[in-house]
């Protein structure tokens, strides 16, 4: 984000994709940690794997720049 111009604070919405959906309070908590009191709005589903089989989380961000 920084090297494109913006910040954690810009993103206006992330997708969440875990492998299994036990891992959402894990996942939630450190999100929260990441994001603060910035709340972007946030999808998050399970799929049945991700690009590398160690992957077990992965996140895309929208955000704007000033």
């Amino acid at each position: 984000l920084e090297a494109g111009g913006s910040d954690l604070s810009k993103v206006l919405r992330c997708g969440v994709f875990l492998v299994d959906l036990r891992d959402f309070e894990k996942m939630n908590a450190v999100y929260a940690e990441v994001f603060g009191d910035h709340r972007p709005a946030r999808t998050t589903v399970q799929v049945s794997s991700l690009p590398d089989p160690g992957l077990r989380v992965e996140i895309d961000a929208i955000a704007y720049r000033d």
